[in-house]
Order: C-alpha cells, then structure tokens, then sequence
C-alpha cells in the first residue's frame, strides 16, 4: 500500500471512501471490502481518504475523543485489507477553508481521479458544510452509501468500542474490533530504567496523549517470528516525572535488542492503574508482582482455550 499526502500527479482512475476510521473496526472493515471488490470489479485503484489530524482534534481538541488509533496503526490495517493508496490530508486551516465544490474539484477530480465515491449518510464535507451524498451526486461518478454493521443489536462503532475498553470489556472490543485491541510504534532509546532494575523493556514514545485507557496491562506481540508476551505500562511513569505518554513493554524470557523495530503490541488485561511508588525498590517490587500477574492470567486464559 502507498501512503501519501494529496498526490501532485494524478492517480489512475480511482474508487474513493472518506472517513477518519478511527481503529479500523469490523464496520470499518466491511465498508473497505466494498471498496476493494468495486475496485477489483471495475479495475480502478482504491483509495482510502483521512486526515491527520482527525478533524475534532484540530478545531476542538479539548472535545475530541480519545484516539483508538494511530496513523501508523490505521495503515497497518489498511493495508491488510487490501487497500492500494491511503491518503493522509493534514486536516489544517487551508482543507478547512475549502468549499464542498473546491474539495471535490482539488481532492477528488483533479488529484485522485475519483469515478465512484463511498461516503456515510451523515458524511459532511467544505466550509460551506453544502458537501453530503445529494452534493456529491451532481457530479460525474458513482456515489455509494456506507453500509452499517451490527453485532445483535449493537451498531459498530468507535463510540462504542472506547466505551467497551474504558469499562475493560476488552474480549467485547476484541469483537468489533475484529482483533485485540493494539497499539503499533517503534523502538526507541529510552533512559535504560529498567535494564538498571533488571527488567530490561521495550519503549514506545506515543504520538497521541489521549487514548481510551491507561494503567498496566497483560500484552503479546509478534517478534522476530516468535509470538512473546508480556506485561506493559500504558501511560506516564510518574515516578520518575515523565509525563509524556509512553508504552513500555517487558517480555517474558526474552532479552534481545529492539531499537528501531517497529512492533504491534496486543493488549489483552489491565492488571492495574499507573501508580506512583516512593522509590526505584518499591517501583521493582511491584513491575515483579505484574510480571507475575500477566503469567498467571496468559497460564489461565490457555488452559481454557
């Protein structure tokens, strides 16, 4: 799949959907699909159109919601998918200033080549807020409703799926999600606290502050081949007055260097919230107490599986 911003040469005849697709839900998932087989059917290119960051982010950002997930974890979904082009526009003050017909004549003709358009029923687009489904049918490709999915009565949606992780429903948010929720970053150096306490980690300095949980949580992951796990800590590490957001990662029996891998981490339990301890000891004592909690809990979830 091809990541960019808004091309400057225009793509081959394309089949667009537009949307934030906020962790790539099972909802998300079938409208995708659809797009895809268009694309197959017709033999245009599929083209998945957001924007970073997420337009509440910008214009109201005390109001946004908590991200579900990353750009990088959002590509990585979509790319399994299928989709051959994500386009990623900086949602700013000049998208922003964009009327409806603007957007379609910049974005969707002269820079993807749009010949048929996947959009929601409430799907509202340019300053003038004129840009919906009736907008866009008055120009020369197909326009196509987003279909809702339901499990029983429930419909899929981030809404819901934050909801579900804040309760720690996470089997639930499994379900719509169609995986375990995860979180996708690289390895960086970080200040080697815990090799120095002997619980040696992998650290991931997270883009986004506001995520749906935090707090200390049973993981896995695929590394070099094998399927590890672990326990992390999601959040600040108020202990030693590090108030950025981090996820940092100890695996079980494994000790090999990680710097610069990029790693997608599961997140199955939440053992417990974040914590400040009185001292470095304190901190060890209780990393070995969730080290022993998140073994105990995969020992148990595989016994019943």
């Amino acid at each position: 799949m091809y990541v960019s911003r808004l091309p400057s040469a225009k793509l081959p005849a394309s089949a667009v959907t537009i949307g934030s697709f906020d962790g790539v839900h099972v909802g998300h998932q079938q409208i995708i699909q659809q797009l895809t087989a268009k694309a197959r059917k017709e033999g245009l290119c599929s083209v998945v159109v957001t924007f970073e960051p997420q337009p509440r982010e910008f214009l109201a950002p005390g109001e946004a919601p908590a991200r579900l997930s990353s750009l990088a974890d959002k590509a990585r979904r979509l790319e399994a998918l299928g989709v051959d082009h994500l386009v990623v526009l900086p949602f700013n003050d000049r998208i922003r200033s964009l009327t409806a017909s603007e957007f379609v004549q910049k974005v969707l003709i002269d820079a993807l080549n749009a010949r048929w358009i996947q959009v929601g029923d409430d799907f509202r687009f340019g300053a003038d807020r004129k840009g919906n489904i009736g907008f866009l049918r008055q120009y020369a490709f197909e326009v196509a409703d987003m279909p809702s999915h339901c499990i029983g009565q429930v419909r899929v949606s981030s809404t819901h799926i934050r909801q579900l992780l804040e309760s720690e429903d996470f089997a639930a948010a499994e379900q719509f999600l169609g995986e375990p929720y995860s979180l996708t970053g690289r390895v960086i150096y970080g200040r080697q606290l815990g090799r120095n306490i002997g619980v040696p980690t992998a650290n991931f300095l997270l883009p986004h502050k506001k995520l749906p949980i935090d707090g200390v949580f049973a993981v896995s992951s695929e590394v070099n081949g094998r399927t590890l796990y672990g326990v992390a800590n999601l959040g600040p590490k108020p202990t030693v007055q590090d108030y950025r957001f981090w996820l940092e990662v100890n695996f079980f029996d494994f000790n090999a260097v990680l710097y610069g891998q990029r790693l997608c981490i599961r997140l199955h339990k939440r053992l417990r919230g974040i914590q400040t301890f009185d001292n470095l000891d304190a901190l060890k004592d209780q990393i070995q107490r969730d080290i022993n909690a998140a073994n105990q809990w995969f020992e148990q979830t595989t016994e019943v599986n």
